[in-house]
């Protein structure tokens, strides 16, 4: 169903693909829609238990197309240096390919605190308060892994 990487000489492990998926701040989500174009919008997002959240509004271009279609496809770009000498960039890369579905309760409140750590650690007891008051117009969404692939040129 997946395909094998090409470049498997580029091939990198489970454990340095969850590295990059922890570190990078950003990432883009591709989505299908029912007009059958693909969508991709760059996002913030977190790696927790094995798994991709991020946050939304409540509605949007990008919940549209979760509704339509729940497979989705999300990847990172990390660590780049071009070498305009040799015509060809240093990198390390990783695709993931999964389901995609709204979390609620504990498991979005957990998610929520994930973004305060990663993104705005200095500021704890501000931005509890900011989920506090505003985690009723915000969703998160999981993208539950079935395929992940990473590659690297260094």
């Amino acid at each position: 169903m997946f395909k094998e990487l090409r470049r498997v000489d580029r091939k990198i492990s489970s454990a340095d693909i969850a590295e990059l998926l922890s570190k990078c701040d950003y990432g883009v989500l591709s989505t299908m829609g029912e007009d059958g174009y693909p969508y991709g919008v760059p996002i913030s997002y977190i790696y927790m238990n094995g798994a991709i959240y991020f946050h939304s509004a409540t509605e949007g271009h990008k919940l549209e197309n979760i509704n339509y279609h729940k497979k989705g496809s999300f990847c990172v770009v990390g660590n780049t240096e071009i070498l305009a000498d040799k015509f060809t960039t240093n990198y390390v890369s990783a695709i993931v390919f999964g389901m995609l579905k709204e979390v609620a309760e504990e498991e979005k409140e957990q998610a929520l605190f994930g973004f305060l750590e990663k993104y705005s650690s200095a500021h704890m007891e501000k931005g509890k308060a900011y989920i506090a008051s505003s985690a009723h117009q915000t969703k998160v969404i999981k993208l539950s892994i079935k395929h992940v692939s990473g590659k690297s040129r260094k």
